[in-house]
């Protein structure tokens, strides 16, 4: 999870890495592309978890988006040793870390619905 700060709310947040699909871009592609230029790593055997519709306001402005969750593995096991992730998007503050959903969560987490999609998708 990345950690993002709306400066309206004054409310830090986390959000699994991830972005928009392009037009014409299929979903794998363009979450292969995502994870590559966020934190310059290489997925393999995406599963899509769920979808969820989300509804939002950051920064004052309101969102609606739907969330395409997938589980993948990094193709570098190495990574997973790894506490953090530099994260190469200015949206984000600091690095990608690790989180365990059974621990109290420092932030809350987004999109709404996602804590309980994880939980049943293990």
């Amino acid at each position: 999870m990345a950690e993002g700060f709306d400066d309206v709310k004054n409310e830090t947040f986390m959000r699994p890495l991830g972005g928009a699909v392009e037009f014409g871009e299929l979903v794998l592609d363009a979450l292969r592309r995502e994870i590559r230029e966020e934190i310059n790593a290489e997925i393999i055997e995406p599963v899509q978890l769920g979808v969820l519709e989300n509804v939002f306001t950051y920064r004052g402005d309101p969102g609606h988006e739907i969330v395409f969750v997938f589980d993948a593995k990094f193709a570098n096991a190495q990574l997973y040793s790894r506490t953090s992730l530099p994260v190469r998007e200015p949206v984000w503050n600091g690095p990608a870390r690790w989180i365990d959903l059974s621990d109290p969560l420092p932030y809350a987490l987004y999109p709404d619905g996602l804590t309980t999609l994880l939980e049943t998708a293990v």
